[in-house]
């Protein structure tokens, strides 16, 4: 089997040249027992660098002269499994052993190196994202790693609003919706990132399921929406539809797609949606709602937009902001444009 299923796996493989310097590269060299003894990185400003009392270096087969390596490990990102195999090859044809992550390369999809691994008489083996563990638990689980998406790093150049929620069918596609629309009717340009499939109703411009993603993938898809609306679109404001909440108790599971959205889109600025008397949720409410969002990024809560659905007096929207200290609407009944008015006062103190 060419999965490492401990580090004696690794021990039996030392000493290693190991390629990416960032947190793979780190952890691989941590391993107790293991014997790093040169670092490959193809980024020129980590080139030359100590990383774990070792020289960068950017030629691999430079460092198969100047070392007794014996193995190379490849710990690169997703996104780099072009480089992952090409560093495998050079690998396998000099007669050295591979140990890889799925991350960037997993073995299952390349045959072709296990079989180049065998003619040259030498061990290909994988870190694998044991899968197996799951399916023991559950009786189910992925073929494979469901995280695919490269990691972004991108910062919004247009100011973005991130609509939360103090639970799941709390108002927050309605009221992203409808403050786009009062964006529109203002004159200005807006941006429209809807994270539900649910979100066919105009205006929207990116319409995905962010819960069909894996967690690790939420926060690039988020990202990359935003990046590829700056570029087509050009918009003035930026509106991203959250999914769930961070604090709600009933149905904790999707806490860390909520999360994961509102890290990629880096608001400037948060609307908390909140339904009283939920019938089928289990909200902590808004004060907890509020903490948890300012904790979790830096970002400020700047209103409330209440769902009154299940309230029999409409008239408490001067309450909750006697409560909590923020302007509140009712978004289907003018309240957007309110909403909007306050999220503009904020953007013009940016």
């Amino acid at each position: 089997m060419y999965f490492v299923n401990s580090v004696k796996d690794l021990q039996d493989l030392n000493p290693f040249i190991i390629i990416g310097c960032g947190g793979g590269g780190e952890k691989f060299a941590n391993f107790e027992g293991v014997q790093a003894v040169g670092f490959i990185d193809d980024d020129q400003n980590k080139q030359g660098r100590e990383f774990c009392n070792r020289t960068i270096y950017s030629s691999l087969d430079e460092l198969f002269k100047e070392t007794e390596a014996r193995s190379i490990a490849v710990m690169l990102p997703i996104g780099a499994e072009a480089m992952a195999l090409k560093y495998a090859v050079q690998a396998l044809d000099k007669g050295k052993n591979v140990v890889t992550s799925f991350r960037s390369l997993p073995l299952h999809t390349n045959s072709s190196l296990l079989k180049l691994a065998q003619e040259k008489n030498v061990i290909i083996k994988e870190i694998s994202p044991r899968l197996d563990v799951i399916q023991n638990i559950f009786g189910n689980s992925p073929t494979k790693c469901t995280e695919t998406l490269p990691k972004l790093k991108y910062k919004p150049k247009t100011p973005v609003i991130f609509v939360g929620g103090t639970s799941q069918e709390c108002g927050k596609r309605t009221t992203t919706r409808l403050l786009g629309k009062a964006a529109q009717d203002a004159g200005m340009i807006p941006g429209i990132v809807s994270t539900d499939e649910m979100g066919l109703e105009q205006p929207v411009d990116m319409n995905f399921r962010a819960g069909s993603l894996s967690v690790m993938d939420v926060a690039s898809a988020v990202m990359g929406s935003i990046k590829y609306l700056e570029e087509q679109k050009d918009p003035d404001i930026i509106l991203v539809e959250g999914q769930s909440s961070l604090t709600e108790r009933g149905n904790p599971h999707p806490r860390g797609l909520s999360a994961a959205i509102m890290v990629g889109a880096q608001p400037d600025f948060t609307v908390v949606c909140h339904r009283p008397n939920h019938p089928y949720r289990e909200p902590l409410g808004i004060e907890y709602e509020v903490k948890a969002i300012e904790a979790v990024e830096p970002t400020k809560v700047v209103g409330i937009s209440l769902n009154l659905r299940n309230v029999e007096n409409k008239n408490v929207l001067m309450d909750y902001e006697d409560k909590y200290n923020l302007p509140v609407v009712d978004i289907k009944n003018g309240g957007a444009v309110k909403l909007l008015d306050v999220i503009n006062d904020h953007m013009r103190k940016l």
